[in-house]
């Protein structure tokens, strides 16, 4: 029985044994081809600028709408997220005693013309009792200046009934623009009052007329130029790039957190299936020079030591087909490199259009050929 059983233990420990081995041998395979192993190719490589920005409107896309007259909300006709058209009608205002008033100019115009017609009328009686000399002159320049009097008379008038009308159409708040009402400030019922400042009803954002305004600090800004061609990401389409172009460099200053930036506005066309909204983060790449047609492998794949350059390229079998493991084996190739951008960098000297490149661990790549 004691024999069975130091041969259970036995057993036990040889299969433990044996399942540890086969996961350092499975780890080991696992870090051999961890590897991977990229062409050199031809692809265009553009040194670009970094920078956080904001989304804000054009100017003339954001407008505050208010009343040039005042009076009691009579009523509004939309409210937030409401999307408008230009001309649209907005609010009401009481335009009662507007009415009384244009109704009043109106009155006055008609009895100013009917006092005209009468002045003709006289004035041209009297010229015919002057040519046949039974009225003085005298009399008849009286008669001639009550025409030019009435005249004026009607002319104020028309004054008086078209401010009056204007007053009226003053009471109907209109969309100066179409866009997406932003914020309300007043309701109905309220009594506003125009006096150095219209208050404001509303908020209209046209939503296809934003930019981006990109802080980019003081170190880069003396290569941003307008015309140069960029685009952004925003949090919440994070795996969409945006395309956009520079348009101005503003010459002023914006200091944030004790940094130095320059605001540059990247302009570009609002998507049709995604929305961008006003003081969304942005993240900005600004192109500078771009050059076409290079070499280049991934940044990845790119060692420096001494500050020179060098790439690992897998190691060929040897000619007498000796059992070495080429999976493993690599060797050290320096080059020369040139532009780069995020993702790839340009070989100048040292690898060839379709030579392979390792790419992984630098450091594990570095303790395999030392």
């Amino acid at each position: 029985m004691k024999k069975l059983a130091w041969s259970a233990v036995g057993l036990t420990i040889v299969a433990a044994s044996a399942v540890m081995l086969g996961r350092v041998r499975s780890t080991r395979a696992d870090d051999a081809s961890g590897r991977e192993i990229v062409r050199v190719t031809r692809r265009d490589i553009g040194s670009v600028v970094k920078a956080t920005g904001v989304i804000k409107p054009r100017i003339g896309a954001e407008v505050r709408v208010g009343s040039r007259i005042s009076g009691v909300v009579q009523r509004l006709y939309v409210q937030i997220g409401d999307t408008v058209t230009k001309g649209q009608v907005l609010a009401q205002l009481d335009e009662r005693d507007l009415v009384a008033r244009r109704d009043e100019a109106a009155a006055t115009l008609r009895q100013a013309e009917v006092n005209l017609s009468y002045a003709r009328s006289d004035a041209q009686r009297k010229r015919a009792l002057a040519a046949s000399g039974n009225l003085s002159a005298s009399d008849l320049d009286v008669a001639e200046q009550a025409i030019a009097v009435a005249e004026q008379q009607v002319i104020g008038a028309r004054a008086s009934l078209a401010y009056a009308t204007t007053q009226v159409e003053y009471a109907r708040i209109i969309a100066p623009i179409g866009g997406v009402v932003a914020s309300v400030s007043t309701q109905e019922g309220e009594t506003v009052a125009a006096s150095f400042a219209a208050p404001t009803f509303l908020t209209l954002l046209d939503p296809s007329r934003l930019e981006v305004w990109t802080y980019v600090d003081e170190t880069d800004i003396g290569r941003i130029r307008p015309g140069q061609k960029a685009n952004f990401t925003v949090d919440t389409y994070g795996d969409h790039a945006f395309d956009g172009r520079v348009t101005a460099v503003y010459p002023k200053a914006e200091i944030r957190d004790n940094v130095v930036n320059y605001v540059s506005v990247v302009t570009f066309t609002p998507p049709r299936d995604r929305v961008l909204r006003p003081e969304m983060t942005t993240t900005v790449r600004i192109e500078l020079d771009t050059r076409t047609g290079v070499l280049a492998v991934p940044v990845r794949a790119v060692r420096w030591e001494g500050g020179r350059a060098f790439v690992l390229t897998p190691r060929r079998s040897p000619a007498n087909g000796s059992s070495e493991n080429t999976e493993s084996a690599a060797e050290r190739r320096w080059v020369t490199t040139g532009s780069r951008d995020d993702r790839y960098v340009e070989i100048i000297d040292g690898l060839r259009e379709g030579d392979q490149v390792l790419v992984g661990d630098a450091n594990r790549e570095g303790r395999r050929t030392s």
